[in-house]
């Protein structure tokens, strides 16, 4: 996902109990002038439902608890379909610059390798095609607008040969 529609996300937007629990991108926060803002998703196709694997189901439930155990203290009362699933401390919408800071801060703590936030979506992509995921699949997954836009990205790391084509054609034949 991209930072704005991680950020965009609500509760009603995320289905943790269901047989294949599913996130919904339905919104991006945006940052101008202005300030923050709710948006719709960069393209046509950001709109979309990501299936969710086990360890992040996991961790949004903990999120979710840790959450309606903060909010009460705070004021904030319990969690409606509304609530952002991350906010700031005063329940409002985070900056996506932000978001890029405090993850520098916090992977620098860690002493992780030095990985911008956005580069977490190009592993995202990465491994499914590794996995050797449809393009399809893969393009629905990152919102992008056409199949093209991630074949564009990522085609350097397709693997397969002309001699591995040549063998399916082959098959044909018997």
């Amino acid at each position: 996902m991209r930072r704005g529609e991680l950020l965009g996300l609500q509760w009603s937007d995320i289905d943790l109990d269901a047989a294949s629990p599913v996130l919904r991108v339905e919104r991006s926060v945006e940052e101008t002038r202005a300030g923050l803002r709710l948006k719709s998703p960069k393209t046509k196709r950001g709109r979309r439902n990501i299936t969710l694997p086990p360890v992040a189901v996991t961790m949004l439930r903990a999120h979710k608890v840790k959450q309606m155990e903060q909010r009460p203290l705070l004021g904030q009362g319990t969690i409606k379909p509304d609530t952002l699933v991350f906010a700031s401390f005063e329940d409002k919408l985070l900056s996506p610059d932000n978001l890029s800071r405090d993850w520098c801060r916090a992977r620098k703590a860690r002493k992780l390798p030095d990985v911008a936030f956005h580069a977490l979506r190009h592993t995202h992509a990465s491994v499914l095609i590794a996995a050797g995921e449809n393009i399809l699949t893969i393009s629905r997954r990152l919102g992008h607008d056409k199949p093209s836009v991630t074949l564009d990205t990522y085609g350097h790391l397709m693997t397969g040969s002309d001699a591995t084509a040549a063998k399916a054609i082959e098959e044909l034949r018997k």
